[in-house]
């Protein structure tokens, strides 16, 4: 005899490692709209070619990806200029390269660009020194330069930029960390990269932070990428390097580069062109108050 009144049974109870409900919105689907943002943006500044965005953080915490992610996001399809390795957890990036992104037409451009350096190592004579990160936030660093991990850039060097312009200089500072590593950072990384951060603080340039390789650090981001703000374990991380670095919680963002894909994905985009979102935002902010 069939039961009339059978009701489907009720939803799977949340796991007992993500929230209830979302504690950041995100607004899943609206990835046209961002695209249109970006699109229209222009600096207020007419001198201003392009809103320049340092990366900087550890070794392999996956600055290079993230400028590949970013390219992939606005060309529409996979982009790997930014060399990168995926077996090696040391710097793979070895010179200060800008890297812009193609608007339209070969020729043209986006008015952001990023600039990837040496990544921070624990050792004081491995990775990026501190000195030229501080100096490629002035603008004295030209483009190509070989960053040598036993001493830092000085005047008298031929990659030494001593007519720095606004276009040289850097107008939003981003901290790129891994989640799956950002618990056991070294006091040395963090007292470099604090180093960093109360550099740009004097100079009023703007830091936010990036954290990546959310979908290795938790199943259940990488079960369902919409999870990555009811992770528990994601959330403790972004606080934890709020507390760690001083980098207010809403600078923090969590992403996926992409890595295994081999097509875009709209879920992965909306948090990239978030976070990039922002960085336009903050560096606009720090141009128009100078």
């Amino acid at each position: 005899m069939f039961n009339w009144l059978w009701k489907s049974p009720p939803p799977p109870p949340p796991s007992p490692k993500t929230l209830n409900k979302a504690w950041r919105k995100i607004p899943w689907g609206q990835k046209e709209n961002y695209l249109q943002f970006l699109r229209d943006y222009q600096p207020h500044k007419d001198e201003l070619q392009q809103l320049r965005v340092l990366l900087h953080g550890p070794a392999g915490s996956g600055k290079s990806s993230f400028i590949n992610t970013v390219d992939s996001v606005l060309q529409g399809r996979m982009a790997g200029r930014a060399l990168a390795d995926a077996k090696s957890h040391d710097s793979f990036t070895n010179k200060y390269r800008t890297f812009k992104f193609q608007k339209g037409r070969p020729g043209t451009f986006y008015p952001f660009a990023f600039t990837d350096i040496m990544g921070i190592e624990m050792a004081a004579a491995r990775g990026a020194c501190v000195d030229d990160i501080k100096l490629a936030m002035m603008g004295h660093v030209k483009e190509g330069y070989k960053f040598n991990p036993h001493s830092p850039l000085s005047e008298n060097d031929q990659d030494y930029n001593r007519n720095s312009t606004l276009n040289d200089q850097v107008h939003a500072l981003v901290c790129v960390i891994s989640a799956c590593t950002s618990n056991i950072l070294s006091s040395e990384h963090m007292s470099k990269m604090r180093d960093v951060r109360l550099a740009a603080s004097d100079m009023g340039i703007p830091q936010l932070a990036i954290l990546t390789h959310i979908d290795e650090a938790c199943p259940e981001v990488k079960a369902d990428i919409k999870n990555v703000y009811k992770s528990k374990y994601l959330k403790k991380q972004m606080e934890d390097l709020s507390m760690r670095l001083g980098i207010p919680l809403y600078c923090i963002f969590p992403v996926k580069n992409y890595h295994s894909e081999i097509d875009p994905d709209d879920d992965i985009d909306i948090m990239i062109l978030s976070a990039l979102r922002h960085m336009i935002n903050f560096g606009e902010d720090f141009v128009n108050s100078l």
